[in-house]
């Protein structure tokens, strides 16, 4: 990913479920109004939505506030999303129907955040062939670059890899961003940091998602590199100060 910061549609994925996903895209649209952008977030699939908890969307609002944020979809099962919908009879998400409705947004607003479920290759819906799509699909279909959400921990390097390695595959740009950094980091934690590094745009404390919104708001472009509207320049001092 290059210093200029992107605009237009960004997909947000991660290298698995529950990796901090929805935290990141709430803090990318949070440094982006900051910068005076117009900022709209789409989430195609909604799953798990029986027991009645906040949905991303409803966390994004919350912490961030978007100008525009809408689910296209959503399912009663925590399924991936094609999944899903066929355990739930309801139509499945059609790829170009999503398409369309990103890049309506796109027209209104300077940055669309469209965040996935789970990772990368999750299916998500069909094509009109019948086909099963994913993130990965979405992305070349927009031609928007990625931002891959990961782990701090063991195992976030093959992780991060394989991800990162399935988009270059693809031609999508990518850049990653640790969707939780330990309060007490350990030496798996410094090693992978020095790792990542490289190919990093962004880095959230663990508990982020627990701020108050005006506090969240104010430190989200700390979080963040000018690829994605914030002022993070300095790793290990980022890593050490939020100790």
């Amino acid at each position: 990913m290059t210093a200029a910061a992107w605009s237009g549609p960004i997909v947000v994925t991660g290298t698995d479920t529950d990796v901090g996903k929805t935290v990141v895209t709430a803090a990318i649209t949070a440094a982006a109004q900051a910068a005076g952008l117009r900022v709209a977030v789409v989430k195609p699939g909604q799953t798990g939505t029986a027991g009645g908890a906040p949905t991303d969307v409803d966390v994004v609002e919350r912490l961030a506030a978007p100008v525009t944020s809408m689910t296209l979809a959503d399912y009663p099962d925590p399924l991936a999303p094609l999944a899903a919908a066929r355990v739930a009879g309801l139509e499945p998400l059609e790829l170009y129907t999503v398409v369309d409705a990103v890049r309506a947004q796109a027209e209104k607003h300077d940055l669309v955040l469209v965040e996935g479920a789970g990772g990368l290759l999750v299916p998500m819906g069909v094509r009109p062939s019948g086909e099963p799509w994913t993130v990965a699909d979405l992305a070349v279909s927009l031609g928007a670059p990625a931002v891959v959400v990961c782990r701090a921990g063991l195992g976030t390097l093959n992780h991060t890899a394989l991800t990162l390695e399935a988009l270059d595959r693809r031609a999508i740009p990518a850049g990653v961003v640790l969707g939780a950094w330990p309060v007490e980091p350990q030496l798996v934690h410094w090693a992978n940091l020095t790792d990542l590094v490289p190919n990093m745009v962004g880095a959230l404390p663990d508990g982020a998602g627990t701020l108050e919104p005006g506090v969240f708001q104010r430190s989200a472009p700390g979080w963040l590199t000018p690829a994605l509207y914030g002022v993070l320049d300095d790793w290990r001092s980022w890593a050490e100060d939020i100790q």
